[in-house]
């Protein structure tokens, strides 16, 4: 006759018990790993080029709708910053939306903004748009100008920093 009561299946009943719900939490992480990686939002990829790393500072990269561009960064979907120590740096972003405009910053003091030189109007940071915009007498590019597609800024997009 079988004893339920056995030393032994008290120990097979403790250790079941024990790493029952590691078996089932390792499954579900695998499962939603799996759905994560399905649902993941599309990459993409712009190089900043022209970098005058001898300036020293940071590089900002910013992603906009129209709402914000290109001067209140507050209203910037994305931002990414990496230090100026190469000539040409590459940022990955994700994004969804069918339009955007990028400006990137070489902010030389780290202090996240346009800095002026002694105009108080003209910048002194160097700066890069999408689609070659540039900063004029007028002002800064407006964002219709300045604006790509999705099915261009999927392929990547390539700025080049220019300096006053």
């Amino acid at each position: 006759m079988l004893n339920l009561h056995s030393d032994e299946n008290k120990k097979n009943s403790l250790l079941l018990s024990l790493i029952a719900p590691l078996i089932i939490g390792t499954s579900l992480m695998q499962t939603n790993t799996v759905n994560a990686q399905s649902h993941s939002t599309p990459t993409f990829t712009v190089k900043v080029t022209n970098i005058d790393k001898d300036r020293g500072g940071n590089i900002m990269v910013m992603l906009f709708s129209q709402d914000g561009f290109p001067k209140v960064h507050s209203k910037a979907l994305s931002i990414q910053t990496h230090k100026a120590e190469s000539s040409e740096l590459l940022f990955s972003f994700e994004q969804t939306l069918e339009e955007i405009a990028v400006k990137v910053l070489h902010d030389e003091n780290e202090d996240t903004k346009v800095t002026k030189n002694w105009t108080g109007i003209w910048p002194k940071d160097g700066l890069g748009f999408t689609n070659q915009q540039k900063v004029t007498l007028t002002g800064p590019p407006n964002y219709k100008n300045s604006k790509v597609s999705k099915a261009q800024y999927q392929k990547g997009l390539f700025i080049a920093v220019v300096y006053p």
